[in-house]
């Protein structure tokens, strides 16, 4: 007979609506929600009136592992995101080798099923020589392809325009793109270099890796989306500029083109670079904060559809250099839910959108098959949360494999009490069970 778990005096969040209801877990799935008490044989699980929620789907990591595991790995940053609440995430190509070929994207999906705390999924990057790869892949099986518009950590770019255009036009799944013009970015480097003879500040920031840039990649990328038909999802929109591009008169399910956007650029904005400096470089850049007010608008009214990390982890020492030598990128994973409840404390969103844009958006935008909501059939990942404490973010409790954090010293909203994967009760008031049930993630397509 298998495990009957139940989950009772719970304030559900879910499907845009709060309300008290007990969930009964059997077998991985959930069978029951309702206020009913009815199996007294479960385990019984005391919520003390704390919301639960789906787990979190983060569509947007760099774990790093193979090849760059000095700074992350699959098991640490997967753990790290399991005490934030993330029960699956969509991890980057970007590693050594570059994942672009299938040989190497089921290498890493066989490194997941033996590390990974949470479920999990890798994309294809894109090159300008991989369409034959590309074509092959199983749209029920790998989340999607990636394309660097503009290039990031590492090499991976997609410069040429017929591979472009071939990409788009080929492509059998969901395609993501980082959207940023790399003939403007090097221009505005130079110029910034040639200014500042290479002393440049970590403020320059958000002029060299430029809204105009950020602007003209991604509009370039909705023009080929609508010229080929693509499916398009535009990851980590950073700048009010790229906000006409979307639209929200349509629902979700029917968009063909959707956009992204992180917390840090709902949370940071450039001010910050003085204190922190390139603590918070990262690309595409935080900006003034007029952007990031636009960008929270957006996230309201729903022209953006997804919340999530990017979570981009390097040690200390590769951040803390010059500007042109400190790598891009900031560890997310842990606290991103912690980030979001923030700005729900300060008025800036809703409860039960974050629940929509973390947990049912890219469920819905991805078509995660059985995951981002608490539904009678689908797998039990779960969160419990207390969403008022206050957390104060110090180096000792930072998960992060490279051990520190943007966030060092900030009082957050939201203490993460539990977290369930596949049913079983993973992360339990700072204990990971050693008994993992994650899965590859499906898709319905």
């Amino acid at each position: 007979m298998a495990k009957l778990t139940l989950i009772h005096n719970a304030r559900l969040v879910n499907e845009g609506k709060i309300q008290e209801q007990d969930v009964l877990i059997s077998a991985g799935r959930i069978e029951h929600i309702g206020p009913e008490r009815k199996h007294l044989a479960a385990e019984e699980i005391d919520a003390g009136g704390m919301v639960l929620m789906p787990g979190i789907i983060d569509d947007q990591v760099h774990f790093r592992e193979p090849g760059l595991t000095h700074k992350a790995d699959i098991a640490s940053e997967s753990r790290a995101g399991l005490a934030g609440g993330v029960t699956s995430f969509m991890e980057m190509p970007n590693t050594v080798p570059h994942a672009t070929t299938r040989e190497v994207l089921e290498k890493k999906y066989g490194i997941a099923s033996e590390q990974a705390f949470s479920n999990y999924s890798f994309y294809l990057g894109a090159t300008d020589q991989n369409l034959e790869e590309i074509k092959q892949v199983d749209p029920k099986r790998v989340c999607g392809i990636k394309i660097f518009m503009g290039s990031s950590t590492g090499d991976l770019l997609v410069a040429d325009d017929r591979a472009l255009e071939g990409i788009f036009r080929e492509s059998p799944t969901l395609i993501a793109t980082h959207c940023e013009d790399e003939t403007m970015f090097r221009q505005k480097q130079e110029e910034y270099r040639v200014k500042f003879c290479d002393e440049i500040p970590a403020s320059a920031h958000e002029f060299i890796r430029s809204a105009e840039g950020c602007l003209a990649s991604s509009s370039k990328a909705v023009n080929l989306a609508q010229q080929y038909g693509s499916r398009l999802h535009i990851l980590h929109i950073s700048t009010l500029d790229e906000l006409a591009l979307f639209n929200n008169d349509l629902p979700l399910e029917q968009k063909k083109i959707t956009a992204e956007v992180c917390v840090h650029h709902l949370f940071f904005d450039s001010a910050q670079y003085a204190s922190l400096h390139n603590k918070i470089k990262c690309n595409p850049s935080i900006k003034h904060a007029r952007h990031r007010e636009a960008l929270r608008k957006a996230l309201r009214d729903g022209r953006l559809d997804v919340v999530a990390t990017d979570h981009a982890p390097h040690t200390l020492s590769e951040k803390t250099g010059s500007y042109l030598q400190s790598a891009s990128g900031l560890p997310l994973v842990q606290h991103s839910l912690q980030i979001m409840l923030t700005l729900h404390h300060e008025g800036e969103i809703p409860l039960e959108e974050i629940v929509t844009k973390m947990c049912h958006h890219p469920a819905i935008c991805f078509k995660v098959k059985d995951r981002g909501f608490i539904r009678e059939g689908y797998h039990a990942d779960l969160v419990l949360v207390n969403p008022d404490e206050r957390v104060l973010v110090t180096r000792e409790n930072i998960l992060y494999k490279c051990g520190w954090s943007p966030l060092e010293n900030y009082q957050l909203r939201g203490e993460i009490l539990a977290t369930w994967v596949n049913g079983n009760l993973a992360y339990n008031r700072g204990v990971f069970n050693p008994v993992k049930t994650v899965q590859r993630l499906e898709f319905d397509r």
